[in-house]
């Protein structure tokens, strides 16, 4: 049995990315969507992420265009008061329920075929009837899962797991019944931070924690990266004016540490990986409480009383448990057209935020009807890896932000889309400390964009 679904737009993924881009086209254009999602419901990785996960920036930059998450509200209480709240997993799933149920199904233009499967050919297929559903020529594919992170409990170890070897993903740290003498944590990102954190909090001695760190990260000082327009953009002109002088980008990143915004866990070693998502200073306290650290390289094999990695072996107790964090969160396949014929494919268009990115293009499609205008306003972006690939990814944020910045109407609607780190909310009453981030933004951008591109292209 079959069914021809009377419809404009089918996006594939009901995570932040096809939720925001359906936001923002159904708000700025008379179309019916379909939303595609093999889960039960919409809200993406969140559905399986690990339980004490949180967004790892302020809630204010993630989520939709048209509903704020989180309120705007603030810390009051414990080590981040004064600094935005940061949602957790139940509050972002519960944010994207609401998103479907009170603002896209209740416009009666947009329906969830959830448990179902986009198998081509116009076609998806319901994982639970097997029920078919096509739609019409006409209507426009978005693949919103372009750049879907791996999830850590739906990924194997990337590592060979030995006999008699305790190895968990995260996903399951909080479930473990019996605690160890050990707890070994790979992986050097976000998600590894994350599991320190956690284990410190719940009374593990950081001598009973062995971390491996395949390579050293440098990460964004939270405080930095605010809703408020004094703050953010004071941080941008920062960054901009050490960007224009800076003769390497080794350099850069130190410079950037003395004014602030980078961190790194130790100061004897140079980072070489820049995904830079963002830490708290009293994270960063913690974490350097752990000392067991060891730079080996990635595990190969994880042993009953050992750990062999990529430059050696280490001897850990028979019961330690392994923590598997190395599950590759931010993505960085081919940048390709948004817009194609035959698909449109939303990615992050400033540097990081990939929210606002969605939500962007969500607008253009709305009020543009030239794909290739569409595109010259909207190239793509990547996620940074390393030093050279964050300095691309900002010289490509700064020249889009120009583009799309140029358009008077999206100009205004970025104002007033809180998703947008870098507006000045309409109303906002100014400053001087505002007043001056401006003057230097203006006076360093050229400069900084030119010498970013000189070191993208050193590396």
């Amino acid at each position: 049995m079959g069914q021809s679904l009377d419809v404009d737009y089918l996006v594939i993924g009901a995570g932040a990315t096809g939720m925001a881009f359906t936001d923002a086209l159904v708000d700025h254009a008379d179309v019916r969507v379909a939303l595609v999602d093999r889960r039960h419901a919409p809200g993406g990785h969140w559905l399986k992420a690990y339980p004490f996960v949180r967004l790892h920036q302020s809630s204010t930059f993630y989520g939709v265009a048209s509903t704020l998450l989180g309120g705007g509200r603030v810390q009051t209480r414990g080590p981040e008061a004064g600094l935005h709240e940061r949602a957790d997993k139940a509050g972002i799933c519960s944010y994207f329920a609401d998103v479907l149920a009170d603002r896209l199904e209740a416009s009666g233009r947009v329906e969830l075929l959830a448990g179902c499967e986009y198998v081509g050919d116009r076609t998806v297929v319901s994982r639970i009837s097997g029920r078919r559903h096509t739609v019409p020529e006409r209507c426009r594919i978005v693949d919103a899962r372009y750049l879907s992170p791996d999830i850590p409990a739906e990924s194997p170890p990337r590592f060979t797991v030995g006999d008699g070897a305790r190895v968990v993903p995260v996903n399951f740290l909080p479930h473990v019944e019996e605690a160890p003498g050990c707890h070994v944590v790979v992986g050097s990102g976000k998600t590894a931070t994350d599991a320190c954190v956690w284990l410190l909090a719940n009374g593990v001695d950081p001598d009973a924690i062995c971390w491996i760190r395949p390579r050293e990260p440098w990460m964004l000082n939270r405080a930095k990266i605010q809703p408020e327009p004094e703050i953010f953009l004071g941080m941008v002109a920062d960054l901009l004016q050490a960007v224009a002088g800076a003769p390497s980008l080794p350099d850069l990143f130190v410079r950037l540490e003395d004014l602030g915004i980078m961190l790194r866990i130790d100061r004897s070693v140079t980072p070489t990986m820049a995904k830079t998502p963002t830490l708290a200073t009293w994270e960063l306290d913690e974490l350097r409480s752990i000392e067991d650290v060891v730079r080996l390289g990635h595990v190969t094999t994880a042993c009953r009383g050992r750990i062999d990695l990529e430059q050696g072996s280490i001897a850990v107790p028979g019961d330690a448990l392994v923590v598997d964090c190395a599950a590759d969160g931010l993505k960085r396949p081919p940048l390709i057209p948004i817009w194609r014929p035959e698909v449109i494919t939303p990615q992050p268009v400033r540097a990081g935020f990939p929210c606002f990115g969605a939500a962007l293009a969500g607008y253009v499609e709305a009020t543009r009807s030239d794909d290739a205008e569409k595109n010259r306003l909207c190239p793509p972006s990547p996620y940074g890896n390393t030093l050279a690939d964050w300095a691309q990814m900002n010289l490509l944020g700064l020249r889009n932000a120009a583009a799309f910045g140029a358009e008077p109407d999206i100009r205004e609607w970025s104002a007033a889309t809180a998703l947008n780190p870098a507006r000045i909310p309409p109303g906002h009453d100014g400053s001087a400390a505002l007043d001056d981030a401006i003057t230097r933004i203006g006076a360093h951008s050229g400069p900084a964009v030119a010498r970013l591109a000189e070191l993208a292209a050193v590396g």
